[in-house]
């Protein structure tokens, strides 16, 4: 299938033997073979300038301090400030560039050569190489810009949903509340006045509705404690709106992380739901974190388990690009801590060396 970036790659490469036809003296006999060589090969070097940018510019290097041929080289310096994040490299490939342009092979005699002319072609020559180290590093910021950008929007969209979680449990809560004080109270009355009726008259046909009131009032009181139970487990600390999770969903929620983790250590079995949802909910804050702190590392989620003592601990490496500061109350973790000695248990959360971040929940499994 042709993409747009090989079409763009064959023209750049097609462009670069335009330029080395125009600028060799191909139609006379006293032309370099071994130029030619090196502009063809210049301009074929091209094809690996996304996977191999250093190798294509290395490649590129011979024709242009050999001949006039440009085009080859300087896309390749492009393609390699665009996708290099090590600018003192960056330096010392245009440095390379700019010696070819102003001092070209074969060496000249620069003493016949005015000083003002020298002069100019060393500032042509810097001009010359800053041009496609700059405009490659600007490429790259401005990609590196919408990355963040785009984490930036998906960060507040899940902020969005949080908050609008949050707003719906408070509103089941207080439904409940509602359910509850007014409505079970009231059908509780009804349900004794009817039976208080069913036993004081002596009309059949009173005595029968009254217990149909009566058996009705006490399903309808069943069915009002099933739905007040359920809402206030909607909007409690210790569940969430959607089913709670299990360690049976770890290994999905990992895969659904957007970075690269690696389980290390078996799940544990034989342990309560509320511990499960514990170490769910601990890998789940701690991979957000690393999302949204760490743009670019890696984490690992090791689990260990020593009798009745089971370990969790999750680390990740340092950030390979930078964080983008967003404000934080440092709530999640607060939570965890809070889930944690709820249980019997502790949560440690703190730097590592080398620029990476861990947290560790340690719970005990006794009795469970």
């Amino acid at each position: 299938m042709i993409t747009r970036d090989r079409v763009v790659d064959a023209l750049l490469v097609g462009l670069a033997g335009f330029d080395a036809w125009l600028t060799a003296d191909v139609f006379t006999d006293g032309t370099d073979l071994l130029v030619i060589a090196f502009t063809v090969i210049a301009a074929l070097g091209l094809v690996v300038r996304r996977s191999l940018p250093w190798v294509s510019f290395l490649v590129t290097l011979p024709t242009w301090f050999v001949s006039q041929s440009m085009v080859a080289t300087l896309v390749a310096l492009y393609t390699a400030a665009r996708l290099t994040r090590d600018r003192r490299v960056l330096a010392l490939a245009g440095l390379v560039v700019a010696c070819g342009y102003a001092f070209p092979w074969p060496p000249q005699e620069f003493s016949e050569t005015p000083g003002k002319a020298l002069l100019l072609s060393v500032v042509y020559a810097v001009m010359t190489a800053a041009a496609p180290v700059f405009l490659g590093q600007l490429v790259r910021a401005r990609h590196l810009l919408s990355l963040r950008l785009k984490e930036i929007d998906e960060a507040r969209e899940h902020e969005r949903e949080l908050i609008a979680q949050t707003v719906l449990a408070k509103e089941r809560a207080q439904l409940a509340r509602e359910m509850h004080d007014v409505v079970s109270h009231q059908v509780s009355l009804i349900a004794v006045r009817a039976g208080a009726l069913q036993v004081s008259t002596a009309d059949a046909d009173a005595k029968d509705a009254a217990s149909t009131i009566r058996r009705l009032s006490a399903d309808t009181l069943d069915e009002l404690r099933h739905m007040v139970t359920l809402l206030r487990a909607s909007g409690s600390l210790d569940t969430e709106l959607s089913p709670q999770p299990t360690l049976a969903q770890l290994e999905q929620l990992i895969r659904s992380s957007g970075i690269h983790v690696r389980l290390d250590g078996e799940l544990p079995t034989g342990i309560g739901a509320h511990s499960q949802r514990a170490i769910y909910r601990t890998v789940q804050e701690a991979l957000t974190n690393v999302r949204k702190h760490a743009p670019g590392a890696t984490a690992t989620v090791h689990i260990e388990r020593e009798d009745t003592d089971l370990t969790v601990t999750i680390t990740n490496t340092r950030p390979t690009r930078p964080a983008v500061q967003l404000p934080s109350a440092h709530h999640g973790l607060i939570g965890l801590r809070e889930r944690a000695e709820l249980l019997g248990g502790t949560v440690e959360a703190g730097p590592i060396p080398g620029g990476g971040f861990r947290v560790r929940l340690a719970l005990s499994t006794a009795g469970q």
